[in-house]
């Protein structure tokens, strides 16, 4: 399944069985490198968050196992992301900017390789979020992101669950095995100090509107079912 350049593509993020975070977002290319996806200041978001407002990282990780949440409608407010998704890869990679349009570094998101799926009127990319992440500075250098929150959620896996889907009646974290993450993490490392593409100056110059021009709010057709 290929998209075409310009096709809007809703990224979501599932927390085991329930989305968590969606993202509008732009087709700017999808081919041998993978899909490349734009985030536009003010495109439309949803975001899982507590009925009273507080996010996830607000509250220790058995606490929010309980609270009763619910997708908050917002936008994407910081300046627009590219995004890659490599091809069969178990992460994708955001290119961050400042508002001033200088290159801020490499964002890798460790994430179940993407699913796609097509429904005509609407389109999308599902990925379970992994949480431990790492960020590139423009030298490459690059440091862990979110390890001590990662092995929080570790100790609330639900024993003998398949990847990605506690059951229901047993809450619980939604990544099966911490170590497995950690070693794609490594392979990405491995990547990003040869300096192999994404992690490159190949993309530096690719962007698309900045501002989000489409409609304000998500397409309709986005609380379809996760895509295996």
């Amino acid at each position: 399944m290929r998209f075409e350049p310009g096709r809007v593509v809703l990224h979501r993020h599932f927390q085991g069985p329930r989305l968590g975070l969606l993202k509008t977002s732009v087709v700017l290319a999808d081919d041998e490198r993978g899909l490349l996806l734009w985030v536009p200041r003010g495109a439309p978001m949803l975001d899982r968050k507590a009925v009273d407002g507080r996010g996830l990282r607000a509250m220790p990780f058995s606490e929010w196992l309980v609270t009763e949440t619910k997708l908050w409608e917002t936008t994407w407010r910081g300046p627009a992301i590219l995004k890659v998704l490599p091809p069969g890869e178990d992460y994708s990679v955001w290119l961050f900017r400042s508002d001033e349009g200088r290159f801020r570094g490499w964002y890798v998101n460790l994430e179940e390789a993407g699913v796609r799926w097509d429904d005509g009127s609407v389109a999308g990319v599902d990925i379970v979020d992994q949480d431990l992440d790492i960020w590139v500075e423009p030298d490459r250098s690059w440091s862990w992101k979110d390890e001590e929150e990662f092995a929080e959620r570790l100790a609330y896996a639900v024993p003998g669950s398949p990847v990605g889907e506690p059951p229901e009646a047993q809450p619980g974290y939604w990544v099966a095995d911490g170590e497995a993450v950690r070693q794609v993490g490594e392979r990405v490392v491995k990547r990003i100090e040869a300096g192999e593409f994404p992690f490159d100056t190949s993309l530096l110059g690719l962007t698309g509107d900045p501002m989000w021009t489409g409609s304000p709010r998500v397409p309709a057709g986005w609380d379809r079912p996760r895509a295996r």
